[in-house]
């Protein structure tokens, strides 16, 4: 329960750095190393300098919208997690994952990806969360 509550936090303060357009946030939630990351319509990107440089490039588009998450499910074990969410963009929904490893005391993100939604489905009753 701790790690799936630390997990929901590190997942909440990705959408919050995002949301600011804040570089430094950004920056500071992700690993050094094994990062990646795949935006809707991109390609992939691998490398933290690559996965930064990208947000860099989103936050400086006037027309990006701020981001909703919601219907959170956490999977995650002692040392790595993983948070998939539905995101709000307007009228729009994308289904997302976000992936976390605990590096020292702090859960930070290897990987995002986040694809659009077709259909919406409703949460699963009794869906686990914490393998």
């Amino acid at each position: 329960m701790a790690n799936e509550l630390a997990l929901l936090a590190a997942n909440a303060a990705y959408y919050d750095a995002f949301n600011a357009r804040d570089d430094a946030a950004m920056a500071e939630l992700w690993a050094h190393e094994q990062v990646s990351c795949v935006h809707p319509g991109w390609p992939s990107l691998v490398g933290r300098r690559a996965v930064l440089a990208s947000f860099s490039q989103i936050f400086r588009n006037p027309r990006q919208q701020p981001i909703e998450r919601q219907q959170e499910s956490v999977i995650g074990g002692a040392d790595e997690g993983r948070v998939i969410c539905i995101e709000r963009l307007g009228d729009a929904a994308l289904v997302a994952t976000n992936w976390f490893r605990l590096i020292g005391d702090k859960w930070l993100l290897l990987h995002h990806q986040a694809s659009p939604l077709a259909i919406e489905a409703a949460p699963a009753a009794g869906r686990e969360s914490m393998h």
